[in-house]
């Protein structure tokens, strides 16, 4: 599942000891195991090979560059949302002919710079986008590759705030304004519409919300015999953070090869959580224990700022000690809590944790999908660093910010 394993009483990453990191770097600090990176690309690569699917790493989930540029390496291709990630595929020299891009407020110099560098194609979530990138694709004299996103409005088991496939959501269009854009296309000139695109959400255990909205997709097309080229069925596959049991590469493909093959469709994916989530920590550092009327705390020195999933979602990540303690270590039931001037701050509660003491170590696990990307500099706080991991090296891929540069750009007038 993941190469963040206890060796002896300590946790190692790969072949490289968590509290020598965390003594050179300081903490918080996020770190990566390029390793499980890469395992978890080949998990889906390999499990889907008979249709040979272009894997779009979704960009979103995880943007550090050599996460990035790791996957690239691998074979991956991109799935982006905006210019700052276009950027940042540039950068890591993405093959254009594998980033597709999605998202429902894409700008004009986004479009012109996504056609200018040869994307495959956009995700098309509006007939007013659509008609944006026709404009921006006859400016530039050229014929643009889309894919219209439709809404399949299907249920699914997961926090609200990331559902993306019901009705309500402002993902993608419904079936009835996909078949008016469909028959009124001639008015595009300047795109094809190639493929359709679908996304149902994050953090999906079972297949079945996956099934429904192909099946649906695919009956829609049928019905209105509409041929195309590709199905992208996006991403959203589920991870265990904790006593989760999500389908696996191999179960899931089982259930979807059949449609796929059965439609002659290629097929794009885009997972990001699957492969990005279990392959990062976040570790952080006990400042403080504390003990009130009806808690106990251990306040620690990281929180929302660097990892807002607990707070945003309430979601769960295990917490580890770093050091690992005795098999009759006395433990205690707390809230562990970061220095923000919140009382949502916390990175969990009322968990069964060891007794540690000031300057004791805990690893967030889980955080390599929607962690850093996620951090802000709220309370003024800086950004911590991250960290590659490879084998029994290690590498600074991101350094901590500093005070300066939390005013980078400011300027006093007063």
């Amino acid at each position: 599942m993941h190469r963040f394993k206890y060796r002896a009483r300590s946790l190692y990453c790969e072949d490289t000891s968590v509290a020598e990191i965390a003594k050179n770097v300081g903490t918080p600090v996020y770190i990566y195991s390029k390793n499980t990176l890469i395992d978890h690309y080949r998990k889906i690569e390999e499990a889907l090979a008979d249709v040979s699917p272009l894997i779009c790493f979704s960009v979103k989930s995880n943007s550090s560059l050599s996460v990035l540029k790791t996957l690239v390496n691998a074979g991956a291709g991109l799935d982006i949302v905006s210019g700052g990630e276009l950027y940042r595929a540039k950068l890591v020299k993405a093959d254009p002919a594998k980033i597709v891009y999605a998202g429902v407020g894409k700008k004009k110099d986004e479009i012109l710079s996504a056609i200018s560098y040869g994307i495959l194609f956009f995700n098309v979530e509006s007939e007013e986008e659509l008609a944006l990138i026709n404009r921006c694709a006859k400016e530039l004299g050229r014929k643009v590759n889309i894919a219209i996103r439709i809404n399949p409005d299907v249920d699914v088991a997961t926090h609200s705030y990331i559902v993306t496939g019901k009705g309500h959501t402002k993902f993608g269009v419904d079936f009835s304004t996909a078949k008016h854009i469909f028959r009124s296309s001639w008015k595009y000139r300047n795109t094809a519409i190639r493929g359709v695109h679908i996304h149902v959400g994050s953090q999906i255990l079972s297949s079945t919300p996956f099934l429904s909205a192909i099946k649906k997709v695919l009956n829609f097309l049928k019905d209105n015999r509409i041929i195309l080229e590709y199905i992208n069925i996006g991403g959203g596959l589920g991870i265990v953070y904790s006593m989760e049991k999500p389908q696996t590469a191999f179960g899931f493909a089982k259930k979807i090869i059949p449609l796929i093959r059965a439609s002659r469709l290629k097929l794009i994916l885009e997972p990001g959580r699957f492969i990005s989530g279990n392959s990062g920590i976040m570790v952080t550092k006990v400042l403080y224990r504390k003990k009130t009327g009806k808690k106990n705390f251990v306040i620690v020195d990281s929180g929302m700022s660097d990892l807002i999933r607990p707070s945003l979602y309430e979601a769960h990540h295990d917490i580890l000690p770093v050091a690992r303690p005795l098999r009759n270590a006395k433990k205690a039931k707390f809230d562990v809590v970061g220095p923000i001037c919140e009382s949502g701050d916390f990175l969990a509660k009322d968990r069964m944790l060891p007794v540690l003491k000031k300057g004791d170590l805990f690893a967030v696990m889980g955080a390599g999908a929607y962690g850093y990307v996620m951090s802000s500099n709220y309370n003024s706080r800086t950004r911590p660093p991250e960290v590659m991991v490879d084998g029994n090296r290690y590498f600074i891929v991101r350094q901590r910010e500093t005070y300066k540069d939390l005013v980078k750009g400011e300027s006093i007038k007063a």
